[in-house]
């Protein structure tokens, strides 16, 4: 008499591991390449694994063969899709800096008065640098960019902040008359205010600031951005 196959129960529960999911979406065609939706998801679950591995372990020891491990994918696949580990890194600060940005339609440097369009963009730049994934990415930046150069250079291209600049930098020349004559440093320093000690203090260099705390901070710092930017010596 046939016996049936043995089974595992799982309690009515779905695999969510890494390799289950690839399976789920589709996975590789037995012989032939992976479909489009298969594809999609063994590049999304490539990114889980790198991203939560740089982010808890570091960029130094994480290596090429753990990421694969965690992927549950081959050396060879990994290199059909990333040229080496930085390009892995690339990708993943690309993918938390793309789930930080507000929707296209968010009107960020637009509105009412100056002041409140900085105070509105103040609080938003505080929200979203301080998410775990952007304080951990921030960490392993700190820790490692003196060992391993091209990060600075990866977050310097991926990471938003130039663009940030760019958008401050119009807004202030656009709204102050005078404008200041150096207004994208002025934009790198209202970045650097808002940003700065909320970042330190979330990194346990003093107590984390509650969010009654960032919001009046936010207004503070641009009240003091403002005052000098008008009054003081042109920039």
């Amino acid at each position: 008499m046939p016996t049936r196959p043995a089974t595992t129960p799982n309690n009515g529960l779905r695999s969510t591991s890494p390799t289950a999911r690839t399976r789920e979406a589709g996975g590789p065609r037995r012989g032939g390449r992976p479909s489009r939706l298969a594809a999609a998801q063994l590049g999304e679950t490539i990114l889980d694994a790198a991203t939560e591995l740089f982010l808890s372990d570091g960029y130094g020891v994480t290596s090429i063969e753990s990421i694969a491990k965690r992927a549950g994918i081959s050396k060879r696949t990994f290199y059909s899709r990333y040229r080496d580990k930085a390009a892995l890194f690339g990708a993943v600060v690309h993918r938390v800096v793309e789930r930080l940005r507000p929707a296209a339609d968010t009107p960020l440097f637009e509105g009412g008065a100056l002041e409140e369009t900085l105070v509105g963009l103040a609080r938003y730049i505080l929200r979203a640098a301080l998410t775990p994934d952007a304080l951990a990415l921030h960490r392993v930046i700190l820790a490692e960019a003196s060992r391993f150069p091209e990060l600075a250079a990866i977050v310097n291209e991926q990471g938003g902040r130039s663009e940030a600049v760019d958008g401050i930098s119009t807004l202030l020349q656009r709204a102050l008359d005078p404008p200041p004559a150096n207004a994208s440093f002025a934009a790198a320093q209202f970045l650097q205010m808002v940003v700065s000690l909320p970042q330190r203090r979330a990194h346990g260099l003093g107590t984390p600031m509650t969010p009654t705390e960032l919001d009046v901070w936010a207004r503070d710092t641009v009240t003091l951005f403002l005052n000098g930017v008008r009054r003081g010596p042109k920039i």
